[in-house]
């Protein structure tokens, strides 16, 4: 029953996600730019170009991943293959980023992130798999106390 809205929801939060990572990193990369600032003697424009670069990838990682959950809602069937270890995998980052976010920034954004964790999971554990069809009992079901063994044969006298 909360197979649709869970998918739902992890879709819309990726796409956010993805959204927000890219234009984070794509802002800090001109902001590097501009300042003219140095990291131990690195140069300003590659540390601007990596900024920018890495929030396209990871921005277009968590849009794909989204794809992934929005099609599930659609087909309103579990995620396989490549899909699923691409939603695994988004969970897990979002774990790492919730321990590191504690430390970092605080409990508001573990929290978060353990939100989303525990959403794609949600995602991932809610979809089952189709029951194996059960085989039909045959047409004529020994009596509840007959043996499972044929007689044995009559002795010549």
């Amino acid at each position: 029953m909360v197979r649709r809205p869970v998918a739902w929801i992890v879709a819309l939060v990726l796409f956010v996600e993805a959204l927000g990572i890219g234009a984070v990193n794509w802002f800090l990369g001109v902001v590097v730019d501009r300042q003219h600032m140095s990291l131990a003697g690195l140069d300003p424009h590659v540390m601007s170009v990596s900024s920018k670069a890495g929030g396209i990838v990871f921005g277009l990682y968590f849009a794909l991943c989204g794809l992934v959950a929005l099609l599930a809602a659609l087909r309103d069937r579990a995620p396989a293959g490549p899909g699923r270890v691409l939603l695994i995998s988004a969970a897990v980052v979002h774990a790492m980023l919730g321990a590191f976010g504690w430390g970092l920034v605080g409990p508001h954004a573990f929290l978060y992130m353990a939100v989303v964790l525990g959403l794609i999971v949600l995602l991932l554990m809610t979809h089952d798999r189709p029951d194996e069809p059960v085989a039909p009992e045959s047409a004529d079901p020994a009596p509840s106390g007959a043996p499972l063994t044929p007689p044995a044969a009559p002795t010549a006298p």
